[in-house]
This record gives C-alpha cells, sequence and structure tokens, in this order.
C-alpha cells in the first residue's frame, strides 16, 4: 500500500492518470471442477487446458496479473455451495470456471450469478438455465447438453436402427440426453434404464440389454461409469455398435484402451480436427501433461480465451459489468474448435461432429472425426431466454 501510495504522489505530481488496471490486484479466476473419484481425469483435463491458456497467455489479461484458485467439487452439491462461497469471499475472484456435472452446476448457479459474478461453464450445460432462466452472468464454452445427444440421435436414424437401447446416469444430464436423442430419432425405444450417478456395477442393465436384443445401445455414461461400462461392455461379448457421449473420450481411454476401439461418439471437437490452432494445442497439451486432451480440455482453454477477450475489450476495468458481460457475448477470440458465437442465452452456436475412438501408431487412443452432423447449430431454447 505504501508503495502504491507512493506511485500515486508521484502520478499526481508529473499529472499521469493511473488507469484502474495499474491500480487494481491480480484478476481472479476460481476453478471448481471434480478432481477427486471415479471422475477425477475429467477436472483434471479443465484444469490442465485452462492453464495451458493462461501460460500461452503469458500469465496475463491485459497486463494483469492472473491467479488461479482451484477447488474440488468432490462431485458433492452441498459442499461444492461451500466451496464456491469461499472463491467468491474469502478468495473474491473475478469469474468462477467451472464445473463438469450439470447437478454441480445447478447447486452454484445462484449463489455466483447473485453475487453478480460471471460464470463460465467450461462443460456442463442443462436446459435449465438455456431458456427463460438464462442469466447474464453466465455464459457456456461447451454446448446445451441435448445437443452432443442429438448428434447420435440423428446417427441412429440416418443408419436405420429401429430399436434403441438407452442407458443413462439418473441426472439433469443424463435425462437431457434421452431428449437430445430422441429429437431426431423416431425408432423405437425398446427400454430407458436410468441408474444412480457414480454406478460402476452394469450386470443388471447388460444382462437385459442381451435379452431385448436391440439393433444399438446409446449410452452417456462420463468418468468412470464409462470405464466400466466399456470393461463389463466387452467382457460380456458384446457386439451391438455403441452410440455414446462422453462414455468414450480422451478422459476415460487411458484406462478403457482396446475395449473402446471402434465405438462411436458425438461431440463438438476432437483432437484430429484440422485447423492451426487446434493442431497446435493438441501438441502443447500432449508435451506438457504426456495425455491426449479431450473436449474438457478444449473447453477450458476456450474458457480461458473468452474471458481474455472480455478484460482485453474492457481494458483491464471490470468494474462495469455491463461491459464486461457484453464484451463476454461478442466471443471476440479464436476458437480451438473453429466456428463459434453466442445464442442470446450465452450458450455456443457450433459445428457437431460423429467421432470414433481409434488406436494411434503411437500407442495412444484418441477420438476422431467420422463426419460433420450439424453446422453452426444453436440449441432449441435459446428462443426463450429474453433476459441477456
Amino acid at each position: 500500500m505504501k508503495r502504491l501510495t507512493k506511485f500515486a504522489g508521484l502520478a499526481a505530481v508529473l499529472g499521469v492518470a493511473i488507469t484502474p488496471a495499474a491500480a487494481q490486484e491480480k484478476i481472479k479466476i476460481g476453478v471448481i471442477v471434480t478432481t477427486s473419484g471415479p471422475a477425477a481425469a475429467l477436472g483434471q483435463q479443465v484444469r490442465d487446458g485452462f492453464a495451458l491458456a493462461i501460460k500461452d497467455l503469458g500469465g496475463k489479461m491485459a497486463g494483469r496479473d492472473v491467479e488461479i484458485v482451484n477447488a474440488d467439487d468432490e462431485l458433492k452439491p452441498d459442499g461444492a455451495v461451500t466451496k464456491v462461497r469461499g472463491l467468491l469471499e474469502r478468495d473474491k475472484v473475478d469469474f468462477v470456471v467451472g464445473p463438469i456435472f450439470s447437478n454441480i452446476l445447478q447447486a452454484i448457479h445462484r449463489p455466483v450469478t447473485e453475487n453478480k459474478t460471471f460464470l463460465i461453464s467450461p462443460n456442463a450445460g442443462p436446459s435449465s438455465y438455456a431458456g427463460k432462466e438464462c442469466n447474464p452472468f453466465f455464459y457456456v464454452t461447451s454446448y446445451q447438453n441435448d445437443q452432443v445427444h442429438e448428434v447420435l440421435g440423428k446417427v441412429a436414424q440416418d443408419r436405420g436402427y429401429k430399436r434403441v437401447y438407452l442407458l443413462l446416469p439418473n441426472y439433469q444430464a443424463g435425462r437431457d440426453s434421452a431428449a437430445g436423442f430422441k429429437l431426431d430419432y423416431k425408432g423405437e425405444i425398446v427400454e430407458e434404464s436410468y441408474t444412480p450417478l457414480g454406478t460402476l456395477d452394469f450386470q443388471p442393465e447388460l444382462s437385459k440389454i442381451a435379452s431385448l436384443k436391440p439393433d444399438a445401445l446409446f449410452t452417456f455414461m462420463p468418468g468412470g461409469m464409462g470405464v466400466n461400462l466399456v470393461k463389463q461392455y466387452k467382457q460380456a461379448g458384446a457386439t451391438l455398435p455403441v452410440l455414446s457421449a462422453f462414455t468414450v473420450d480422451e478422459s476415460t481411454l487411458p484406462a478403457q484402451q482396446d475395449a473402446a476401439v471402434g465405438m462411436f461418439g458425438g461431440a463438438n471437437w476432437a483432437p484430429n480436427l484440422d485447423n492451426p490452432q487446434s493442431k497446435k494445442f493438441v501438441a502443447a497439451y500432449e508435451a506438457a501433461y504426456n495425455g491426449v486432451p479431450g473436449t474438457y480440455a478444449m473447453q477450458a482453454y476456450d474458457a480461458a480465451m473468452l474471458i481474455d477477450s472480455a478484460v482485453k475489450a474492457v481494458k483491464g476495468d471490470l468494474s462495469n459489468k455491463d461491459a464486461v458481460a457484453a464484451a463476454l457475448k461478442k466471443a471476440d477470440f479464436t476458437s480451438l474448435r473453429g466456428n463459434f458465437k453466442f445464442s442470446a442465452n450465452g450458450y455456443p452456436i457450433q459445428d457437431f461432429y460423429l467421432t470414433k475412438v481409434a488406436k494411434r501408431p503411437d500407442g495412444k487412443f484418441q477420438t476422431e472425426i467420422v463426419e460433420k452432423v450439424f453446422s453452426d447449430y444453436g440449441d432449441r431454447y435459446a428462443k426463450d431466454c429474453v433476459a441477456k
């Protein structure tokens, strides 16, 4: 404070104005994701992708140093509220980035936005905040939850699968996934099974699938759930086509390995996407973390670049919340996925792909783009958003 006072006095003598950015402390960003338990790999990808972006920015935004404050939500909604209040009240963060899971987002959304702090979700995108409940302090750099599942519904319809079994976790994102799949799929849903979030034993469901003999299985089982499901599926000798979202991706493939090869997914990006910024990101991520980045890491990197674009637009002065919101809404940055802009609700308009798990020549596993399914695709709830 003494140094700042002396600087202020000197500036007054010299007739130099002190900009708000020069007078303020570091920009503080709280990152709250799941980094313990079976889903830890997902949160770690977010942390790593976000940290890589801050490194690429030289640790600064608009000349101000950036400090990241990490928190583990432990996949516990009540605990996440306590953690996020600590970020807001103790750490006084300027932005909150997170979480992975929609039930955690639903727990922390109100505490963050009512505090007039910007909440940037690098993954969870529930329908509940995409329509009438949209909020000027909430932005998503991933997707609206339904959309990646819509990809698989359209693929199932286009490929003529007449009977499909749905296997999903029993929480908001699981229900959103079913809704998304059914938008374009007009065939028969032979069974719609919901398991408790965190389920690791799928033998009852696999037995039912074997008895019903559907044409394909559609599933959404992120993290450790997906690891166990894929392994048990292969051990059971099942050969049905598997259409999935987040069940086989770069967060789960190191554990699933050969058991996942050939399984399909829906995504807004894959590590083999052919554009310069994505190629540079993938190479830098693999060099830094010795692993293949998934959409979690990519969306977190974009979240950092989105925040940077807004901070630059307001010249480092975050005091005018309306100006920051307007800058975030412009999304004036180069997304790793290419085409990217926001709908009125703060959810992206972007391309979506069918992906397939492949084993690379170096022995690592990754998802690879098979075909583009949707172009410049926005979610169906944005028309109901009037708050932004």
